[in-house]
């Protein structure tokens, strides 16, 4: 046997695990949320369960996502990119620490880290105990859309951080110092040479904050009390309580474009990849 059928049959049994995977967990849900969400319950082809997005309530839910996400990516990004500036200025030893405190949340469980902001934010809670102690006015924020911006800015911003991070860590210093020596001042050098070669790691910062901001139904749901109706919330329920899937998968499907969108958006001005995160 030839070495280099060797080397093929080798490849072919490593890629076999990740193939099935693919299969398994993509492919195959994929698949159904299609055949659901086109179809009625006699499993004929209708696009009613798209139009169920025009709903009165379904609209709602679906400009309260896009309003929250939209507020939660902005924050996100005022607090990312001087941090990501910052510690694209330090020491390896020292970026690494940091960028690890970061990471280090994510390591936990994103439920349990969703219960911890509800048992600090709560009337009884850690933080109005605090302020209490203090003899300053109670923080009432529990239950209401501040909550839930909050929890979405504390749960993904580190998907914000490390994108930008990683263009800017990349950005060749010798550039920067020839601007300097041509006479560039602090401000122009960020504005002509740091901010538009950054702009990749904003680009995909930006989809992977949006995107899980959008579809969200955790945090709406924890630290919204069930008050607040996300449009993940009225898919998740379609699904658990009414046990409508064609209605729940119509409704994944209208999410897609804007995955969709947010994918093409990312692909378009960051080609090389320099954005990735991980």
């Amino acid at each position: 046997m030839s070495r280099p059928f060797q080397l093929k049959n080798s490849k072919s049994l490593l890629t076999g695990p990740y193939l099935f995977w693919a299969i398994a967990f993509i492919i195959i849900p994929i698949i159904m949320i299609f055949y659901y969400g086109l179809t009625d319950a006699d499993n004929n082809f209708t696009l009613m369960n798209l139009a169920e997005i025009t709903t009165p309530e379904n609209l709602k839910a679906l400009g309260l996502s896009l309003l929250l996400s939209f507020i939660s990516t902005v924050i996100c990004l005022i607090l990312a990119y001087p941090l990501a500036m910052i510690l694209s200025g330090k020491t390896v030893n020292q970026s690494s620490f940091i960028v690890l405190i970061f990471i280090l949340p994510m390591w936990m469980n994103f439920l349990l880290r969703t219960l911890a902001w509800q048992t600090l934010l709560e009337k009884n809670g850690v933080i109005n105990a605090v302020l209490s102690f203090l003899h300053l006015p109670e923080l009432n924020i529990i239950n209401t859309p501040y909550a839930i911006v909050l929890g979405m800015v504390y749960n993904f911003l580190p998907f914000m951080v490390l994108p930008i991070y990683n263009v800017l860590i990349k950005i060749d210093k010798d550039v920067i110092n020839a601007a300097r020596d041509l006479g560039a001042n602090a401000v122009q050098v960020f504005t002509k040479i740091i901010l538009p070669l950054s702009v990749p790691g904003i680009i995909s910062g930006i989809t992977m904050v949006f995107v899980p901001a959008l579809t969200t139904f955790v945090i709406s749901d924890i630290l919204g009390g069930s008050k607040i109706l996300l449009i993940g919330n009225v898919i998740e329920q379609e699904f658990t309580q009414s046990y409508n899937w064609h209605v729940g998968s119509g409704l994944s499907l209208v999410l897609m474009i804007f995955i969709i969108f947010s994918m093409a958006l990312v692909s378009k001005y960051d080609k090389d990849g320099e954005g990735t995160a991980f």
